[in-house]
């Protein structure tokens, strides 16, 4: 089990903007266009790129959610936190 991971995400405010996102990102979209494009959260403008992070450096659902994915994948729900609706992807 990885103990550190890269990640990045797209937050919004709406659940349902989550879910328009998602469905860009099955027709192929791609991620970090998307985030700059949508995301509230700062690292929107990296693509979304959160760097690095271990266990205990993100709020409970964010990083069940991330630990879980593989490398490559992104979440086919959005993870609601008190911050909002992510759109996760494991980068590494």
């Amino acid at each position: 089990m990885a103990s550190k991971i890269k990640a990045a995400h797209i937050l919004v405010e709406k659940h349902s903007q989550a879910l328009k996102i998602l469905e860009e990102l099955e027709k192929g979209v791609d991620f970090g266009k998307l985030a700059k494009q949508h995301s509230t959260c700062p690292s929107g403008k990296r693509g979304g790129d959160l760097g690095s992070f271990g266990r205990g450096q993100m709020v409970k659902p964010f990083e069940q959610a991330a630990f879980a994915l593989n490398v490559g994948e992104t979440t086919k729900e959005p993870v609601k936190t008190q911050f909002g609706y992510h759109i996760i992807k494991r980068l590494g």
